[in-house]
């Protein structure tokens, strides 16, 4: 006799690999992640060596990327910009992953006043437009990486909130669960160990698509001057110099732009993917 949970993981794979577009998703991610790792060893030059002598250069065979207006290699600045970006991206969706779990978790299974008092926090939460509340929570602080990733995991766990807790009231009445609870598992063991295990499918596809979120906003930031500081290299503070210099460095603006596009292209196509072979109704 097979195992279902084999079966179920080998249909996943196969009707994500007949998924052009999630496979493409799947390759720029893992690129992206050789890139970051790889960057300080395949960077042609310093990305913070100033350099006044090619100060706005045109791309060219020396530096493919061409320069910004203090003579740093671009090439090198958006190489290691990769890094800084998926860092933010994972880690702020950890937090925003940790919370609307814990939250929606504790909402869906106890119920009642206390599904209650926690829903409607989340419905305030959503009232609030995110990304003024994270520039005036930002603003409190002084800027740095940290502050950026925690601020974004702080202020986009609703929807994990809300998914959690659909999937728990609908799991909660089932078979397995009512029989752990008769063999005298606490509510503990039976939300960890129980029901959580089966609930966490559509917050991988959240996950997946919250890192291609996470990365604009911080890139926003970056642009703002509130997010990751100079000489830090970003996609966003490239940028910046970019539009300062829109008219005669066109390449400030196009390689950063192109970097930002290409990633949240494939975490996008990723995401679709693994909710599309996660979606029973399309089986």
């Amino acid at each position: 006799m097979s195992d279902p949970l084999y079966a179920q993981q080998s249909d996943f794979w196969y009707r994500f690999a007949q998924d052009k577009l999630a496979v493409s998703g799947g390759l720029i991610v893992i690129s992206l992640f050789m890139l970051s790792f790889l960057a300080p060893y395949i960077s042609p030059c310093d990305p913070t060596a100033i350099d006044a002598r090619h100060v706005l250069t045109a791309p060219s065979t020396k530096h493919l990327f061409g320069t910004d207006d203090l003579g740093r290699d671009v090439l090198s600045r958006v190489l290691m910009g990769a890094g800084i970006s998926l860092k933010v991206g994972f880690f702020a969706v950890g937090i925003s992953v940790l919370i609307g779990v814990l939250l929606g978790s504790i909402a869906g299974y106890y119920g009642k006043f206390i599904d209650m008092v926690i829903m409607r926090f989340v419905d305030t939460m959503l009232c609030i437009p995110s990304f003024f509340l994270i520039i005036t929570l930002i603003a409190l602080f002084e800027p740095s990486i940290w502050i950026i990733m925690i601020v974004i995991g702080a202020t986009s766990w609703m929807g994990v909130a809300r998914l959690i807790r659909a999937e728990f009231l609908s799991l909660k009445q089932r078979e397995f669960v009512l029989a752990a609870r008769a063999a005298g598992a606490g509510d503990l063991r039976i939300i960890f160990m129980h029901i959580l295990p089966n609930a966490l499918a559509p917050v991988l596809v959240y996950a997946t698509l919250g890192i291609a979120s996470a990365i604009l906003i911080e890139s926003a930031l970056s642009f703002l001057g509130i997010g990751v500081q100079p000489p830090t290299p970003s996609w966003g503070n490239i940028l910046t110099a970019g539009k300062d210099n829109i008219e005669i460095a066109w390449w400030l603006s196009l390689f950063p732009g192109l970097a930002i596009l290409i990633t949240v292209l494939g975490y996008n196509l990723l995401g679709e993917g693994i909710r599309d072979s996660l979606d029973p109704r399309l089986r």
